[in-house]
């Protein structure tokens, strides 16, 4: 009898041990990581990217793909393709925006998920101006995505571009690192709505408003929701509602570059003045984004307040941003319209 109790005492302490090792390879293992994210773990991550350049540059105005390899700062290497994108960009950037592609072999190889394509905006030109211009573009999107989880993530790198065409040729500077399409609908559950004209009652009022009031703080009038312009639009999962993503902010009045004018529809004269484009939203859905705005204002003037960016420039995007909340306070309602006062 102490025989029997002694073998079932072995046999329970063996299958305790045993037990944490089943339970640990049955466990539900975590969804592997994309590339974005990897690439973007921390702000201003160092990348290196060598390609054919010269030859990219001199065919700028075609979607051909070059190869290319991409390096992070701890020395891991990934081969990727490089095509030109964009529009107005294209045309008048020294080198022009770019869709990078990774194989989806090589991603899940190295433990990534599949999507495997991501937007590289770079600036228009080689100096210290454009590279603040795109910093501050980068703020936009910061700001925005502050606001509402519902937005297009941007992450700030710094780039080094080597050309494989010219020995020693290299290049460093900021640049953004925005997530595709593809990604912004697997991340968000949605699905991707291409049609044009879409009615405003078929919306997620909420967040419409909220990116009408924003590119109405940022003095930004270059995106239309019914031409599918500057805004990425989905259908939520639950409801059906279309989800309305804002991106590209380089025309807006908090950055300023030098190239950018308003939309020729707003009657505005420069892209400091504000016009709230806002067709078929609902009053009170527009209040409530003024309000979450406002009940935000300190977080998005410390995303401003960039280590990125000089003291000057730093207090010319805050200023700006201030010239919004003073008008704010001092009206009842949304305001639609707002021009910058002349300086002295």
């Amino acid at each position: 009898m102490k025989a029997i109790r002694i073998f079932f005492l072995y046999l329970a302490i063996s299958l305790l041990g045993i037990l944490p090792q089943v339970q640990a390879q049955t466990a539900p293992s975590s969804p592997p990581i994309s590339v974005f994210n990897h690439l973007t773990k921390v702000e201003a991550a160092k990348i290196t990217i060598e390609a054919d350049f010269t030859t990219l540059i001199a065919n700028k105005k075609t979607n051909q793909y070059f190869p290319g390899t991409l390096t992070t700062e701890d020395g891991q290497t990934l081969k990727m393709e490089l095509r030109p994108r964009g529009k107005y960009r294209r045309k008048i950037s020294e080198i022009p925006p770019l869709k990078i592609k990774f194989s989806k072999k090589m991603l899940v190889a190295a433990g990534f998920d599949t999507l495997n394509e991501i937007k590289l905006v770079l600036p228009c030109t080689d100096n210290m101006e454009s590279d603040e211009l795109l910093v501050k573009e980068y703020l936009a999107y910061r700001m925005f995505e502050q606001l509402s989880p519902l937005s297009v993530k941007a992450r700030l790198i710094k780039l080094t571009l080597r050309d494989s065409h010219v020995e020693k040729s290299k290049k460093t500077m900021f640049a953004m690192l925005v997530e595709d399409e593809e990604e912004s609908s697997v991340r968000l559950k949605g699905t991707v709505v291409d049609s044009y004209g879409i009615p405003a009652d078929s919306l997620l009022m909420n967040q419409a408003a909220l990116v009408a009031v924003y590119n109405y703080m940022i003095g930004n009038t270059d995106w239309e929701i019914a031409m599918i312009r500057n805004v990425r639009l989905l259908k939520a999962p639950e409801s059906g509602k279309v989800i309305v993503l804002p991106y590209d902010f380089d025309f807006s009045g908090l950055v300023s570059a030098p190239y950018a004018s308003p939309s020729s529809d707003s009657g505005l004269k420069t892209v400091k003045d504000r016009f709230l484009m806002a067709s078929g939203l609902k009053q009170d859905a527009l209040k409530r984004a003024t309000l979450l705005i406002q009940n935000n204002k300190e977080k998005l003037m410390n995303i401003c307040n960039s280590r990125y960016l000089s003291r000057i420039t730093i207090n010319e995007v805050t200023e700006y941003l201030d010239t919004y909340f003073q008008q704010i306070a001092e009206s009842d309602g949304v305001p639609s319209r707002f021009v910058m006062p002349m300086a002295d």
